[in-house]
């Protein structure tokens, strides 16, 4: 029977994470996105709670609808371990589920569950050895951001840019502070563009990743974003180039970057393949959805 938590210890944080590495190990891809590490990190809060086995575990999220992250590690699958941890968790409600790399187990479970595969984000990848191609030079001028000075407008542009992304749009002068406190975070590799006077039109937030035991260091197109009004001029392409040569800075010119980007965003994909960035099946996290269950069907 597993433990049902809504705050975590640093002993039970060190038994998900080893969860969580060893499933990356065994499939390659990481099983959880960056807002399950920062739950992580704040030891849950939020209205979080948590299922922990010694085998695997799951992570409620609230919202509308609630998110299910489910991991069980390798050697302890195909024993009916996700399944009993899941049943345990859901409810007749609405709920949401990511598998990471759309992995053929979790595709069974998600069926069995009574889950439908509802939306596709796709990692796409640049070789280090892909040249960057010129970016117009005329525009509003592209700087480094200045915590405590540019927050508000980096939050304003986010806001419109991504109104109606279901993640990305959510993010608060809170999830800023948060992100800003995270190790990998450099003012530097979020380049913003100033139309004068402090007043921004876009952004490239850039991550460097730190080489791990399954992944060299490399970077990430983390999130670029255009004030509508300043869409359809080429600010998006040269936020782009712009990011990219920051990475290659940093990281070398053979390093690769990676990007994640919705499956049916199709001018977006055609962008980012111009630029050379290639997507690969295995490089597929698919969200799968449960509507409210009806009693007696």
């Amino acid at each position: 029977m597993s433990r049902h938590l809504t705050s975590l210890t640093e002993a039970d944080v060190a038994a998900v994470r080893a969860v969580v590495d060893a499933a990356e190990h065994a499939d390659h891809v990481r099983p959880v996105d960056e807002a399950v590490e920062l739950l992580l990190a704040r030891g849950l809060g939020s209205g979080a709670a948590l299922w922990l086995d010694e085998g695997g575990f799951a992570l409620v999220r609230p919202g509308e609808p609630r998110e299910l992250d489910l991991v069980v590690r390798p050697d302890a699958r195909r024993a009916g371990l996700g399944a009993a941890l899941a049943r345990e968790v859901l409810d007749d409600g609405p709920w949401a589920a990511w598998s990471h790399g759309d992995h053929p187990g979790a595709r069974a479970l998600a069926a069995r569950l009574g889950f439908r595969a509802e939306r596709s984000l796709w990692v796409m990848r640049l070789p280090g050895d892909v040249s960057l191609p010129q970016a117009p030079s005329e525009g509003p001028t592209l700087r480094a951001f200045r915590p405590g000075e540019d927050d508000d407008e980096l939050l304003r542009v986010n806001r419109e840019a991504f109104a109606h992304h279901p993640e990305q749009a959510g993010l608060d002068p809170a999830g800023l502070e948060e992100r800003m406190g995270q190790p990998w975070f450099d003012p530097a590799g979020l380049l913003v563009a100033d139309a004068g006077g402090g007043h921004l039109v876009g952004f490239h937030w850039t991550k460097v990743h730190e080489a791990s035991d399954d992944a060299p260091r490399h970077g990430e197109v983390y999130v670029i974003g255009v004030d509508p009004s300043a869409q359809g001029g080429g600010l998006g392409r040269r936020l782009l180039v712009a990011g990219l040569a920051h990475l290659r800075s940093v990281l070398g010119d053979d390093a690769e970057v990676v990007l994640y980007v919705e499956s049916d965003n199709d001018p977006a994909v055609a962008m980012y393949a111009k630029f050379g960035f290639a997507h690969a099946a295995r490089d597929t996290h698919v969200q799968y959805r449960r509507g409210p269950v009806l009693l007696g069907t």
